[in-house]
C-alpha cells in the first residue's frame, strides 16, 4: 500500500488555473507508461479541446497490489489540464486518496510526475513508455 500511496502522490495532479498552452513541438503522453515498481497507467488526451490529459490505472505490482488498491485497476484516476507546453496539472483520485502534482512529458518515451500531499510532502517519479 505504501508504494501505491507514494505512486499516487507522485502521480497526482493539481487542477491548473492557467489556460492551455499549445506549441508546435508539443508532445502529449499517449499510451502505457510504467514506473520502476511495475505500476502502469494508460495516458491519453481528453477534454473538450483535447488538450487535457487523462490516465487509467492499468496495472499494480508488488506491495501496492492490495485488495483495496486493485479495485482501481481499469479506472480513470487522473485528469489534468495543460498549463504549459508538455506540462499538465490536475488531480489524482482513487477512493479516499488524492494528491496534487505536475506531469511533464520529458521526451516521447518518458513522463515525470512530481506529486505533493499537504503541500510539503513531495516526490518525483519517472514513468517510461511500455514497449
Amino acid at each position: 500500500m505504501h508504494i501505491l500511496k507514494t505512486g499516487f502522490a507522485a502521480l497526482a495532479l493539481c487542477i491548473g488555473i492557467a489556460a492551455p498552452v499549445l506549441a508546435e513541438d508539443q508532445i502529449v503522453p499517449s499510451g502505457t507508461f510504467v514506473d520502476q515498481f511495475g505500476t502502469s497507467f494508460e495516458f491519453q488526451p481528453c477534454g473538450e479541446a483535447g488538450t487535457a490529459l487523462c490516465a487509467v490505472l492499468t496495472d499494480l505490482k508488488g506491495e501496492s497490489a492490495t485488495q483495496d488498491n486493485l479495485a482501481f485497476v481499469g479506472k480513470q484516476v487522473i485528469e489534468a489540464e495543460q498549463t504549459a507546453p508538455n506540462e499538465w496539472k490536475g488531480s489524482l483520485a482513487a477512493g479516499g486518496l488524492s494528491a496534487d502534482a505536475t506531469i511533464k512529458q520529458v521526451d516521447p518515451d518518458t513522463v515525470t510526475i512530481q506529486g505533493c500531499r499537504a503541500a510539503i510532502l513531495c516526490q518525483t517519479l519517472s514513468y517510461d513508455k511500455a514497449s
